[in-house]
């Protein structure tokens, strides 16, 4: 199904994400991905949002946080490891500073959502309290204490789809983790364990 839109006053037809078919796909294969084509009309020129780009969106069968956190970085650390060893000439070409690159590799640190709160403010950042979701200059002054992504974890729940799994210990906060690429480009990567309680998908689904 298309979705007639304006965009940048040209006419476009958009299609929804694949992320709703591939719920679906999972349950039959276990692991599956779509790849194709996103667009945004944000009159925004900075490295951290890209007007039209190309997104994978994976969903997995019978896979808990901590292993969905290890897909992730594996597979973050395989493409950039792959890009050093293969396109060499292209990041001579570009200028670019590999020894940070280097360093790309699993496993990446994880902090929760409560100890970067606790973070920002010995930072001395007092626009943001507990429940507030990050901004660029957050997400930027966290990625800054590591040397390589790191994963922000257990946001809380009234920041997240009703779809995420609580934790255990703790119905405040979700199994979901953001990770936050290095040198100021924010997300890269958003994901959760989903909820497999049915009774609990509705109740959240109601709220």
């Amino acid at each position: 199904e298309l979705f007639a839109t304006k965009y940048f006053d040209e006419d476009a037809f958009l299609s929804q994400s694949g992320q709703l078919y591939m719920e679906a796909a999972a349950m039959a294969l276990g692991k599956v991905f779509s790849f194709g084509p996103t667009f945004r009309a944000e009159k925004s020129k900075t490295k951290r949002h890209l007007i039209e780009f190309w997104m994978i969106e994976p969903e997995m069968a019978f896979v808990e946080f901590e292993e969905n956190l290890e897909v992730q970085e594996n597979y973050v650390a395989y493409i950039v490891q792959s890009v050093l060893e293969h396109c060499k000439i292209e990041l001579n070409t570009l200028g670019r500073d590999t020894s940070k690159l280097e360093q790309i590799k699993a496993p990446f640190p994880r902090i929760t959502y409560d100890k970067a709160i606790e973070f920002l403010k010995e930072k001395g950042f007092d626009d943001i309290e507990w429940g507030d979701d990050f901004g660029a200059p957050h997400e930027t002054a966290i990625a800054e204490s590591y040397d390589k992504p790191v994963f922000i974890t257990h946001y809380p729940t009234s920041l997240k789809p009703f779809y995420m799994q609580p934790a255990k210990d703790r119905d405040d906060v979700v199994l979901c983790a953001d990770l936050i690429a290095p040198e100021g480009y924010g997300e890269i990567i958003g994901g959760s364990e989903r909820v497999h309680d049915m009774d609990l998908l509705e109740e959240r689904l109601k709220e």
